[in-house]
């Protein structure tokens, strides 16, 4: 007996090979839940070349790791920003796998030219990246508070922002923007929800060594560790990937409304 048994997760921005969406998916399937894996469908051409290598299928690929630890997967493509693809994409789930019980907010977009100086910040390149972690995950969690209410047992929702939702930095302003709100509406549902027995929390990495991580990840992840981090290593999408699945379950059901730092110890004010 796995400690989901029974349940059925719905993990947002769950398709690179390593990435804490993947690891999440199969963290929850070894636990015992069905799993639905959301992607917006990659084009292969963009892959980068460990997933070229290993013919990596994005969220089909997922859906195999999840169907490997014996438990059913949903693969779906959906922009998070689209309200009717939102709903659309939580009908199937409980058409398909029964029921909804668990919501892993983890979409974002890939790093890019959102980390720049504010003067050269494209405007719309600042909305998209805040479409997607924020209007995305209060879309998510619409449509699956909705459908939770209506069974009446519970659930649970695990928002995945950053450290940087804890602490600014220079040139990252709509990524730090979009990390503090995830916070907020962290405590906002929680607080909303929790009388309705829907557990939420958010987890917030530091730095992780997945792929959107690629264009500053050091090649010696332990001796270039970033100065002051007092664990001298990058995190891995499986440590993340595992806690977040940890929430999921009864033994953390009084950890309720808190953004948990998982970063090696690199933020230890808050």
């Amino acid at each position: 007996m796995g400690e989901l048994d029974g349940k059925v997760a719905l993990v947002t921005g769950a398709g690179r090979l390593r990435g804490i969406g993947r690891a999440t998916a199969v963290a929850l399937a070894r636990l015992g839940a069905d799993v639905a894996i959301s992607g917006t469908g990659r084009d292969p051409a963009t892959f980068p070349d460990d997933e070229k290598a290993v013919l990596w299928r994005d969220i089909e690929s997922t859906a195999e790791q999840v169907r490997a630890e014996g438990r059913k997967a949903l693969p779906l493509v959906f922009d998070v920003v689209d309200e009717a693809a939102v709903g659309g994409a939580m009908d199937r789930i409980v058409a398909e796998l029964g029921r909804v019980d668990i919501l892993i907010n983890n979409a974002a977009i890939a790093r890019g030219e959102d980390r720049t100086a504010v003067p050269d910040l494209d405007v719309g390149l600042f909305q998209r990246v805040v479409d997607v972690k924020v209007r995305g995950s209060f879309l998510c969690t619409q449509a699956f508070i909705r459908r939770v209410y209506a069974q009446n047992e519970g659930g649970k929702i695990v928002n995945v922002a950053s450290i940087a939702g804890k602490r600014g930095s220079a040139d990252t302003l709509a990524y730090n923007a979009a990390n503090f709100a995830m916070i907020g509406m962290t405590q906002s549902m929680a607080r909303e929800f929790g009388p309705k027995g829907v557990n939420v929390n958010c987890v917030c990495p530091g730095p992780v060594a997945t792929s959107r991580m690629d264009d500053v990840m050091p090649d010696n992840l332990i001796l270039d560790a970033a100065p002051g981090q007092p664990v001298r290593r990058w995190g891995t999408d499986e440590e993340v990937g595992d806690f977040i699945a940890w929430l999921c379950t009864s033994a953390a059901s009084w950890i309720h409304g808190q953004s948990i730092n998982q970063d090696g110890g690199a933020v230890m004010e808050h």
